[in-house]
């Protein structure tokens, strides 16, 4: 087979966040790229995530909370990453964050809008209750044209009939009171009536929200910049000469294509959630013997990191907490198949508790996805059974949902037919159901009750932070996450540990060149994303702090390589004064452009 030649100034591995800000970054200061992307759709995790970014600085952000400093993110960063707090990284986030942000909404099709997200941990050092978290501002995905059938759709168990929602939409909450209000009743109808007609003529919804709607962005910003996409083709070897990553050997169209790439190759492959061998080195739940369900694209199969090894770089995973964990619970489709489905939102709710498999509370179920799947390992290192049972009785589920379930009035009969929701008349026979000893059971919902009645969690503190509120119910008085299990049938749905994507990963210099076993750069060859190592160290200090960094490493990445210098070298945190300087100057950058 005759091979076939292109050549550009740099290959982009991946098609994510992290692939596609440094693709357009790169070609916004005059380089040729070119993005390649082994599924048949593009968008990577991203397409599947909240599209949430954690941007402290960022002008969103300082007119919500004018008070926040650059001192307090360096001082919450320190607390949250702990000995792997680095310095330059960290630095360099904080600098370029906010200038990354204005430069994708002043020149690319990408928006975003503030949030009223908390940090994960607001009680901690440096900790704030609003204003670091933006969000990607909905997008119309016909504006991707013919190249609307190669975005990759929403994860499919997060939508409803495949509609998309913000958690912090008002659509959630007039869905939860469609049966309670009639302007809540005549919104949904609409909104029902809108996506239908969007199914019938394009086959899905095409005003999409988070994470869609930021990769829908991000890749028409490059489209525009005719920035090519391939699809199903994948990167199966770098190409060195005298030790320099000079390029690609992929698949296009079925055709065996060489990629010469003067600038370089930037791997942007997502991680390696879905790397079997790795996690199962990596994940102290499946050494023990533990099952792992990660919801994101099962392409994610650690590429990038395989490609890097291949040329002799050495990858190690040494964080405490190796990815963004997930608590997931499977969902039975006809085919025999299984969704996974995320639990992001019943967690937060009123008389929703965890119990691991001897039938006992483990940790405070409104904190962080990620801290209650780290409090899941743990609570269950003894055993190969890592997983939870979350519960609720019928005033909760009618109310709020489970899982998968929703609320009233939709029907439950058949998630309880398929096994997904287990019921019991009472606890003790939801305990038999389910296969946790009765009488623990019955003395943990006795024993969260005794406080829940007057709102307390006198065991783990539930409710009492900005960030435990945030997702609650505010309605319900006087603490919007706790309520007591009162009225049977009990209902139970198991969730095990899975994520969102990795944290460990390629080693990298603050610009993203890789560096090899001795820490030396390896010349042409750059990491982004997911395929980067964290900067947060295995920590999780707030929502978008994957998406946050991501962009921003690439935003600098894509300006590096085109050869820019942006001085971001230094071993001690910035000075106040320094920062404000940068933000003054990033401010006039805007209204010299606007």
């Amino acid at each position: 087979m005759t091979t076939e030649k292109l050549s550009c100034d740099l290959v982009v591995v991946g098609s994510g966040a992290g692939g596609l800000s440094t693709a357009v970054t790169a070609k916004k200061n005059g380089l040729n790229v070119i993005v390649l992307e082994k599924d048949e759709v593009f968008g990577g995790t991203t397409a599947f995530s909240g599209g949430v970014l954690w941007i402290p600085g960022n002008h969103h952000g300082r007119a919500q909370n004018p008070n926040d400093t650059r001192d307090a993110a360096v001082e919450y960063i320190r607390n949250e990453a702990g000995s792997y707090f680095n310095t330059e990284g960290v630095n360099a986030f904080l600098d370029k964050g906010p200038e990354m942000v204005d430069f994708f909404e002043r020149e690319t099709a990408v928006k975003f809008i503030p949030t009223l997200y908390p940090d994960y941990h607001p009680t901690l050092g440096g900790g704030v209750d609003i204003g670091r978290s933006i969000l990607a501002a909905p997008f119309d995905i016909r504006q991707l044209g013919k190249d609307i059938k190669r975005m990759r759709p929403p994860l499919k168990t997060i939508t409803f009939i495949g509609m998309m929602f913000n958690s912090s939409n008002a659509d959630l909450k007039h869905f939860f009171n469609a049966t309670k209000s009639l302007s809540s009743f005549l919104y949904v109808c609409k909104r029902l009536a809108i996506h239908m007609k969007e199914l019938a003529r394009y086959g899905r919804g095409v005003n999409v929200t988070s994470g869609n709607a930021l990769a829908s962005s991000l890749a028409k910003s490059a489209l525009d910049l005719n920035i090519p996409i391939h699809t199903s083709a994948p990167a199966r070897e770098l190409i060195q000469e005298q030790g320099r990553v000079t390029g690609v050997r992929t698949v296009i169209d079925g055709r065996e294509v060489v990629i010469e790439a003067a600038k370089g190759v930037v791997l942007a492959c997502g991680g390696f959630a879905h790397d079997v061998k790795r996690i199962a080195e990596a994940y102290p739940h499946l050494k023990r013997g533990g099952e792992h369900h990660s919801p994101v694209p099962e392409s994610n199969t650690g590429d990038g990191i395989a490609l890097a090894e291949q040329i002799g770089v050495a990858v190690k995973c040494e964080f405490k907490d190796t990815s963004a964990w997930m608590p997931t619970s499977l969902v039975p489709n006809k085919d025999g198949s299984f969704g996974k489905f995320p639990h992001l939102l019943d967690r937060y709710k009123p008389g929703v508790i965890g119990v691991s498999p001897l039938g006992k509370r483990f940790c405070n179920e409104s904190e962080s996805y990620h801290d209650v799947g780290s409090s899941m390992i743990e609570a269950c290192s003894k055993s190969a059974k890592t997983y939870m049972w979350l519960i609720c009785d019928q005033t909760c589920l009618s109310k709020y949902g489970l899982g998968f379930v929703k609320p009233a009035p939709m029907p439950i009969g058949s998630f309880l037919r398929n096994g997904y929701l287990k019921r019991g008349k009472t606890l003790k026979e939801l305990a038999e159901v389910i296969g946790v000893d009765a009488y623990q059971l019955s003395r943990t919902v006795e024993e969260y009750n005794q406080g829940a009645v007057a709102g307390e969690d006198r065991q783990f503190g539930r409710g009492t932070t900005a960030f435990n509120r945030y997702l609650a119910d505010p309605e319900n008085k006087p603490n919007p996450c706790v309520a007591p299990l009162q009225k049977g049938p009990y209902y139970a749905v198991k969730v095990f540990v899975g994520d969102l994507g990795t944290f460990d990963g390629i080693d990298t210099d603050v610009y993203g060149q890789v560096l090899d076993a001795e820490g030396q750069g390896v010349e042409g060859l750059y990491a982004v994303g997911n395929d980067r190592r964290s900067i947060m160290g295995g920590a999780y200090p707030g929502a978008g702090i994957t998406l946050g960094p991501i962009m921003t490493f690439g935003y600098i990445t894509g300006r590096r390589v085109a050869g820019i210098d942006d001085s971001l070298e230094l071993s001690e945190p910035k000075s106040e004064t320094q920062a404000h300087s940068l933000m003054e100057e990033a401010a006039h950058g805007r209204q010299a452009a606007g």
